[in-house]
């Protein structure tokens, strides 16, 4: 009888303590430290964000290598001619009014880089100038053509560049020379109200912009202010030039 209560006993204890054991399994079960494929799935994840960051980047530094290979074949040439034509406002005399000036343009320039440059430019001017009615001449010479012509020189600089375009700046100084007193009938050009005939300085400021049509040839627009001595005066005359650019030389 003692031994089947025994076996009762111990059958009632086993039964009772079963949950607690399977309880303290599955906590620790959960707990247990993760797997290799779950330390791996972040690392994956991270390597894949970093290779497409990568690809972008090399994407980036090839768009930029082909910018600048173009930009070294269009300014890298020594040696540029121009050509053209320009307008201009000219004050032909103290009292008289502007007038209009019509011009030929060309110039040539020596680069040292594939920005800094120094010009040599020449240029012939022609136009006529209203003086009115005079008593001096009794009305015979109303609009007598001058002309002027001017030698320059001066620093050309690239600011901008790309490919297919640049803007630069450029300042030259030299000689002007006024034509003022070939149209007159033999009266001085003075007695018109006109500067003298003669040489004076001559300050020219401009901003040219070029459009390439080729790594060797463009159009050119520039804005200009030329600035002249004529009558020991001041004269700010406005204009624009534009024209063909021609460059040739390599550089290394």
């Amino acid at each position: 009888m003692f031994p089947f209560r025994r076996f009762a006993l111990a059958l009632a204890l086993s039964l009772s303590a079963a949950p607690l054991v399977l309880a303290q399994s599955s906590s620790s079960t959960s707990g247990s430290a993760p797997t290799p494929q779950d330390q791996q799935a972040p690392s994956a994840a991270g390597q894949s964000n970093q290779g497409a960051l990568t690809v972008q980047a090399r994407i980036r530094a090839r768009r930029e290598a082909r910018r600048a290979a173009a930009i070294r074949d269009v300014y890298s040439h020594v040696y540029e001619i121009n050509t053209g034509m320009g307008f201009m406002r000219f004050t032909p005399g103290d009292n008289l009014q502007r007038n209009n000036f019509y011009a030929w343009d060309t110039g040539f320039t020596r680069f040292y880089n594939e920005r800094l440059g120094v010009t040599i430019d020449g240029r012939g001017n022609y136009g006529t100038a209203y003086v009115g009615l005079n008593h001096v001449t009794n009305s015979a010479v109303t609009r007598p053509a001058i002309s002027m012509y001017n030698v320059l020189g001066g620093p050309t600089y690239r600011f901008y560049l790309q490919p297919k375009y640049s803007i630069a700046g450029r300042v030259m100084a030299g000689l002007a020379h006024g034509h003022f007193s070939g149209d007159t009938n033999g009266y001085s050009s003075t007695s018109l109200g006109l500067w003298n005939d003669g040489n004076t300085f001559a300050i020219n400021a401009a901003i040219p912009g070029e459009y390439n049509l080729t790594p060797a040839f463009s159009l050119r627009l520039s804005g200009e202010d030329m600035i002249t001595g004529f009558g020991s005066s001041i004269q700010n005359n406005f204009g624009i030039t534009t024209g063909f650019v021609y460059r040739f030389g390599k550089g290394q």
